[in-house]
């Protein structure tokens, strides 16, 4: 019941702690409860990874940062890798509601909106990069790493079905590379260039978007869709 409480105060937690790395204090001390502890702990361990990276991070500094003791931590997670990949799959998991806008461009600009929440975080944006980077040295990272791009995967399906069933786009497509194409030049702009665009930017984003799946469609099928006819 814990773990279900604490997956769906994910968001709201990213939300509240945009502000926390210039009103930080300092932990009073006081015991922090039970029922809190062990989202204390994923903030803390959130934000040192953020502050000092994936190998750099101290279990000992993020037990104080939550006001715990560091057996708090050994008594939840078995490893470093263990305790990474529950925060990632609190915190960083929920990309995006695949709710139906009506169309593919709508619900393209849908995902393309809530991505770009995620990521105008600053902690997301500095432990994305790291967490790449651990992966191509670590089999547990990359484990992590992959779990991550399946878990964005599964939120970009909803919008092809719907686009398929609707008849915007051709059964035949190329999931893989839809599913690659559809948050990519978003994250390359925000993660890898430090630029956040604005709103008329992701609609023209979205535009793209879905002229390119649907070129793509009607490559693999031998014809665009009737939509486009």
């Amino acid at each position: 019941m814990e773990r279900y409480r604490i997956v769906h105060m994910g968001e709201l937690w990213l939300k509240r702690n945009r502000s926390d790395e210039k009103t930080r204090r300092k932990p009073s001390g006081a015991a922090v409860p039970r029922a809190d502890l062990t989202e204390a702990l994923f903030r803390a361990f959130f934000q040192d990874w953020a502050e000092h990276g994936f190998a750099a991070i101290s279990l000992e500094r993020v037990a104080a940062r939550a006001g715990a003791g560091k057996a708090a931590i050994y008594r939840r997670f078995a490893s470093r890798q263990a305790f990474a990949a529950a925060v990632v799959s609190t915190f960083g998991l929920e990309i995006a509601v695949a709710a139906d806008h009506g169309d593919l461009e709508a619900d393209v600009l849908a995902f393309l909106t809530r991505l770009r929440a995620v990521l105008r975080h600053p902690l997301i944006r500095r432990i994305l990069p790291d967490l790449h980077a651990e992966a191509a040295r670590s089999p547990d990272m990359r484990r992590l790493n992959t779990q991550v791009a399946e878990a964005r995967r599964a939120q970009g399906t909803p919008i092809l079905d719907r686009a398929i069933a609707r008849g915007e786009l051709r059964e035949s497509i190329d999931r893989e590379l839809a599913l690659d194409l559809i948050p990519a030049s978003l994250y390359w702009r925000m993660v890898v260039i430090g630029r956040t665009p604005t709103r008329a930017q992701l609609a023209r984003e979205a535009a793209m978007i879905v002229a390119a799946l649907q070129h793509l469609g009607s490559e693999a099928g031998g014809s665009r869709p009737p939509l486009l006819r």
